[in-house]
């Protein structure tokens, strides 16, 4: 099976402690891990910083890389710095913005995952934070059952998340593996 892993820091494996952009070793990270425990070749296209594509260059890059590489499922997990960078943005707003982005894309078969919740720390002392990110879950639910597609979500994986409320510790990232070989695999 090959699988298309599109998100942004936490797949990418940004290890919050540097203070480079460094990421966790390949043996940490959740996509490098599926791969090794399962055989199947993981791709990953995670970014650091990135919000879910709403401009038509973005869109294009991300169609011209799946009909380049012919994933059997694409697995988008986005979200969290659409309400990080944006104020104004709640659960209805990011959903919204994931509902156009998924729509403009071609027919292939994807898994949408909700982030974990955020929770307090570093990165994350408002309290909208930790609300709309608690409540994206059931809005991106409620997209998936819209748009025929699978869902999961990582907020019910026990998740390990770092000093900044944010990203992925290391067991985080193993946690996250195995939730999505669950899922994957049912």
């Amino acid at each position: 099976m090959k699988i298309l892993c599109f998100g942004d820091s936490n797949t990418y494996g940004y290890d919050p402690r540097s203070f480079l952009d460094d990421r966790y070793p390949a043996d940490v990270r959740w996509t490098d891990a599926l791969a090794r425990d399962t055989g199947w070749t993981v791709l990953n296209m995670g970014q650091n910083g990135r919000e879910i594509p709403c401009q038509p260059a973005e869109v294009t890059r991300i169609t011209e890389l799946l009909s380049r590489e012919a994933p059997d499922i694409l697995v988008v997990m986005l979200g969290s710095n659409d309400l990080l960078c944006h104020p104004d943005f709640g659960a209805e707003q990011t959903a919204e913005r994931m509902e156009a982005f998924l729509r403009a894309l071609p027919s292939v078969r994807i898994l949408l995952v909700s982030p974990p919740p955020m929770q307090r720390g570093a990165w994350v002392c408002e309290e909208r934070l930790l609300t709309e990110s608690a409540r994206l879950a059931a809005q991106y639910a409620t997209l998936a059952r819209k748009l025929g597609m699978f869902f999961a979500d990582a907020g019910q994986w026990s998740v390990e998340l770092t000093y900044d409320g944010v990203h992925f510790s290391e067991a985080g990232h193993r946690a996250f593996a195995a939730g999505l070989f669950r899922t994957l695999t049912l």
